[in-house]
């Protein structure tokens, strides 16, 4: 019931828009200051540094210079929360609820591609010299829009979702760009561009390869094949110790927590639809990974980084304990479910707020964020309700 309560009085609104901890480096001097660092660290370091001070500790309440904005992953997301609470109520009006987002996703979905597919909504700097456009979809966005039309289809047969539906395998197919392939290798980009080599963006495409099936009876085999060949990719980079790293080929790269339980959630979430050879001990090893480097045994919380390569203010960041909590749920682990859980309120939630992070000093910091990370939380929490 306290769940209950509370995925209700922070979703059961008219908008979703929200604060993010990303507002700063939205701005057009954030932007320029991620350039700069992305092209000299140690050039960047110092105003980056400032930047994150004055969001941090400046600006964090008052919000001086931002605006509150929608998000797609967010509108998704709920809708799967909603459809979580309609199969555990079987109240009518969470099922209503959750067309309402699934309306604004059908509205709000990036232009100019062959298939319905979603981004940030915001523009990013990832390098020194580019940028994604606020319009460009993502790999790692898009399946969570697929996946909440898919399971609201399944509940409504609502046919005008199967345009949609399957207009996403049109984008996987033709926007998104293989980077790499092989006769048993495949890997595939990030945006809808020949951009980078990220290991969890692979592992999403899986999903949504694996999601569709279902959709292409006659293009099963075709689908099938290219799942193990993203499945092969995820394995051969899986490190002895169970490991994976952001972008496996970078010299510069990171192992963070909430990333790889993406990679653990989608590997065991496509298994459950396509057989894939020795998966459970691959997922088995990424879970043991993530419990044994990320858990603060003392506080009962996952870190941000096993694996770092830059400072961070950030001592716990809700997202990695979200994805941590939805990831246990998946994996039945009763243990961490419980501790975690009552980890999580004890530390992020005061009175009826919600925080993103716990800085190094202890304090709360970024509240009400839905994207990053309150929505991924309450949809843990749907989860565990279920």
């Amino acid at each position: 019931m306290e769940n209950l309560k509370m995925i209700e009085s922070n979703l059961l609104t008219q908008e979703l828009s929200s604060y993010d901890p990303y507002d700063i480096w939205k701005t057009d001097v954030g932007m320029y200051i991620r350039k700069l660092f992305y092209k000299n660290k140690y050039i960047g370091l110092f105003p980056a540094g400032l930047l994150t001070i004055f969001d941090y500790y400046v600006n964090n309440k008052r919000r001086f210079f931002y605006n509150k904005q929608e998000f797609p992953i967010t509108r998704a997301q709920t809708a799967l929360i909603m459809i979580n609470l309609y199969n555990l109520t079987q109240s009518i009006e969470y099922l209503k609820d959750a067309k309402k987002h699934i309306d604004w996703l059908i509205e709000n979905y990036s232009i100019g591609y062959s298939g319905y597919c979603w981004g940030l909504n915001f523009p990013w700097v990832y390098s020194a010299d580019e940028t994604y456009d606020a319009n460009i979809p993502f790999s790692t966005h898009t399946p969570y829009p697929l996946e909440a039309f898919i399971e609201y289809y399944k509940l409504t047969k609502d046919e005008r979702l199967l345009d949609p539906i399957k207009s996403v395998f049109k984008f996987i197919e033709y926007d998104l760009q293989v980077m790499e392939e092989s006769e048993n290798h495949l890997i595939i980009s990030y945006g809808a561009e020949k951009d980078r080599i990220v290991t969890n963006a692979n592992s999403y495409i899986m999903y949504m390869y694996a999601m569709l099936l279902p959709f292409f009876p006659d293009k099963k085999e075709y689908i099938e094949k290219k799942i193990q060949k993203l499945y092969n990719f995820l394995t051969a980079v899986q490190n002895d110790n169970g490991s994976w790293l952001y972008s496996p080929y970078e010299g510069n790269s990171f192992i963070d927590c909430f990333h790889s339980c993406f990679v653990v959630k989608n590997i065991y979430k496509t298994n459950q639809i396509v057989d894939l050879e020795s998966a459970p001990a691959i997922v088995g090893k990424g879970y043991d990974y993530i419990l044994h480097n990320f858990l603060d045994e003392d506080e009962f919380l996952f870190n941000r980084f096993a694996l770092s390569n830059k400072p961070s203010l950030v001592k716990f960041d809700l997202y990695d304990n979200a994805e941590m909590l939805n990831l246990a749920v998946l994996m039945k682990d009763k243990n961490i479910i419980n501790k975690l859980d009552k980890a999580i309120k004890k530390t992020f939630i005061k009175k009826h707020t919600i925080y993103s992070t716990i800085d190094l000093f202890g304090f709360r910091k970024n509240a009400n964020h839905l994207r990053w990370a309150v929505v991924p939380y309450l949809y843990a929490l749907s989860k565990l309700e279920k």
